[in-house]
């Protein structure tokens, strides 16, 4: 890969998560730590990323004030198959918790119609969904998270403690080889906990760009997943490892 596209890529993916490390950037780009090192310390000099020991951080922008925005546009065909195939396993009647994130509100948009009750901490589901009267709506509390357009918190825990969902479809800043699920965001992991405990099934949407994935949180292992739903081409080691530790693969 040439050495522009590489550093293009780098930072695409660094601003999707917040954070990556050096071992992670050489696994997905196919070189060495050295080069990715090397490219680190020329992206922090050039001012477009923070260069830290093991990895790098995205600098505090436009781009990362607003990262809701920023991430809806990316891998967007991907995104959509995801939630094309998701929503195929909702079933009338269905109580369904929605977590955070661009795949989840592209599902959202396919369930209008349906007699459901949706359950999300995501204010873009509650804007997708707000107006469509067959979905039963329940938003929970918490304080407002406006660049990821959520809502977190110990008021959004306690709310989760009340809810007993047929099934959760969950997202994740990535899945690491071994299949640990893992987020870059501090306040949104115990809710990703609290959505698995209160789910019958346990549904993960997560594009191929994640297999596997970054983030310095782990949100629970391979075993905690019932389903997978992703896309051709994501990394056949992180799938094998999750499917052996029982996790449905879907892939679209």
């Amino acid at each position: 890969m040439l050495q522009r596209l590489r550093h293009a890529e780098i930072m695409r993916r660094v601003r999707l998560s917040g954070a990556t490390s050096v071992a992670d950037l050489a696994s997905q780009l196919g070189v060495s730590p050295s080069t990715i090192r090397r490219d680190l310390e020329v992206l922090d000099r050039d001012g477009t990323l923070r260069r830290v020991r093991g990895g790098a951080l995205a600098e505090v922008d436009a781009d990362t004030n607003r990262p809701f925005a920023a991430v809806a546009g990316v891998d967007e065909q991907d995104k959509e198959a995801v939630a094309g195939r998701a929503a195929q396993l909702v079933r009338d009647g269905d109580v369904v918790l929605l977590d955070i994130g661009t795949t989840t509100m592209r599902l959202a948009r396919r369930l209008r119609g349906r007699r459901i009750t949706v359950v999300t901490s995501s204010l873009a589901v509650l804007d997708v969904l707000r107006a469509d009267p067959a979905v039963e709506l329940l938003l929970l509390g918490g304080m407002v998270r406006r660049t990821y357009h959520s809502l977190v918190g110990v008021l959004t825990e306690e709310a989760l403690r009340q809810v007993c969902a047929d099934r959760v479809f969950l997202g994740v800043s990535g899945v690491r080889p071994d299949g640990q699920l893992v987020d870059t965001t501090l306040a949104e992991v115990p809710l990703k906990r609290a959505m698995i405990a209160a789910a019958g099934q346990v549904v993960l949407l997560a594009d191929r760009q994640k297999f596997p994935g970054t983030g310095a949180l782990r949100v629970c292992g391979p075993e905690d997943i019932d389903v997978i739903v992703t896309n051709e081409g994501a990394d056949a080691t992180t799938l094998r490892n999750c499917a052996a530790a029982g996790a449905e693969v879907q892939v679209v």
